[in-house]
């Protein structure tokens, strides 16, 4: 009996999807909520599991596909034993070639499994799954620095490299001459096609520049006493609430204070209405394997540190592991764009639609300032807030930044509501 696999729903006004990856093919044997297929759509990757154990059947999308909700991509045929794979012969065939040295036995086959190996394919996340096929390393052999040992994207580009510059074995003469290669210095393209998730944010990032009038205000602020706080009680902190103290809750926290002062930084236009919200719903961006993605922190207002800080570290280890969800992303009054990660000095952040304003953090570094009129050296951040100038005014914007900057100047504003 064949039971049809169907589009599942892909979040509120979401109605298609492209098939990223087949993580089964026909003849594969699968059990009850394996993923078998991996569905992108405009913000995150979903997989679908197999509602029966079974045996897969007809493919009816190829990868690359688009795909509507409710729409039959794949059959399977339960209590199906599946394909067992072919397993490997004990001695080389006749006119088989020499052994070059070359890891043959470990290049991935199209189902995502490593022929030769015990590794199981369906630990992997989809953006995993896609680099351990492009560059053709055996998972077995590589070391995971993610959660419990899993492997990341990273490990595999990592191993990719270095195997890539490894020296090429020594060969027999009676090995086959190798392929000619390309000649030294040579000029190489290569063209792969966007993600359904990067033409979105492609999307997206220019219909803010095409409609919202942008502007971006900056201030840089001591962290002095963030930092001092931090110290003092990050182990007593870690200890009572099991995440470490880190910047962006205070910040989280900052920008609340700003936007209950300035509420038209948390607004929206909405043709030719000004949408006030009561709540705070902070955005935090967040890079995934296949591109930034902004879950939403919800009722910041109503949260203390350590949930906030709970809250973001969950949704950055599900942006990598690619299990973020459409209820993730949806909403968001304001926007905090941490550039400083990755050593960023200075930005001009571009807002996330419907939103009107966002915050850029950058890195952190030791600069002289004047203080009470000595020269002292300080540790110091620029921060900017880009807005839309349709909604919000200057002296808004301006004002809203200060409010920011005095918070994490002294924290103590922001436990006494100030």
């Amino acid at each position: 009996m064949a039971t049809d696999i169907t589009v599942p729903s892909l979040g509120e006004s979401v109605t298609e999807g492209t098939i990223a990856e087949w993580l089964k093919q026909p003849g594969d044997a699968v059990a009850v909520d394996e993923p078998i297929v991996s569905i992108e759509t405009d913000k995150v990757a979903v997989e679908v599991p197999s509602p029966v154990a079974g045996t897969i059947g007809e493919l009816k999308a190829e990868e690359g596909d688009t795909i509507e909700v409710g729409a039959v991509i794949a059959t399977v045929e339960e209590g199906g034993s599946g394909t067992a794979p072919a397993k490997k012969a004990d001695a080389p065939a006749k006119d088989a070639p020499k052994d070059t040295g070359d890891e043959q036995d470990a290049v991935p086959n199209s189902t995502g499994e490593v022929t030769g190996t015990d590794f199981d394919a369906a630990a992997l996340s989809p953006a995993v799954r896609r680099a351990v096929l492009e560059h053709g390393i055996d998972p077995s052999s590589v070391k995971g620095t993610g959660k419990d040992g899993r492997l990341t994207k990273e490990d595999v580009l990592a191993a990719a490299k270095a195997k890539r510059e490894a020296p090429a074995p020594s060969q027999s003469q009676d090995a086959p001459a190798p392929a000619a290669s390309a000649p030294a210095g040579g000029r190489n393209e290569e063209r792969v096609k966007m993600t359904r998730l990067r033409q979105t944010i492609a999307k997206r990032l220019k219909s803010a520049q095409d409609t919202a009038a942008l502007l971006t205000t900056f201030n840089d602020v001591d962290m002095t006493a963030v930092i001092e706080t931090r110290e003092k009680y990050k182990d007593t902190f870690a200890k009572k609430h099991g995440i470490k103290l880190g910047f962006m809750s205070f910040f989280a926290k900052a920008a609340h204070l700003a936007l209950k002062d300035v509420p038209s930084v948390n607004a929206q236009i909405d043709g030719e209405e000004i949408v006030y919200h009561d709540y705070v719903d902070i955005s935090v961006a967040v890079s995934a394997p296949n591109g930034l993605v902004v879950p939403v922190v919800r009722d910041v207002d109503k949260k203390g540190f350590a949930q906030i800080e709970l809250d973001i570290a969950d949704f950055g280890k599900r942006a990598r592991d690619g299990s973020l969800t459409m209820d993730d992303m949806k909403g968001g009054t304001f926007t905090i764009s941490n550039g400083g990660v990755f050593g960023s000095l200075m930005s001009t952040p571009i807002i996330n639609p419907p939103q009107s304003a966002v915050l850029g953090l950058h890195r952190i570094e030791d600069r002289p300032v004047v203080v009470n009129g000595e020269i002292v050296i300080r540790p110091m951040m620029y921060i900017a807030l880009s807005y839309d100038h349709r909604l919000i005014d200057g002296r808004e914007a301006v004002t809203a930044l200060k409010i920011i900057k005095e918070a994490i100047e002294d924290p103590t504003r922001i436990l006494i509501d100030l």
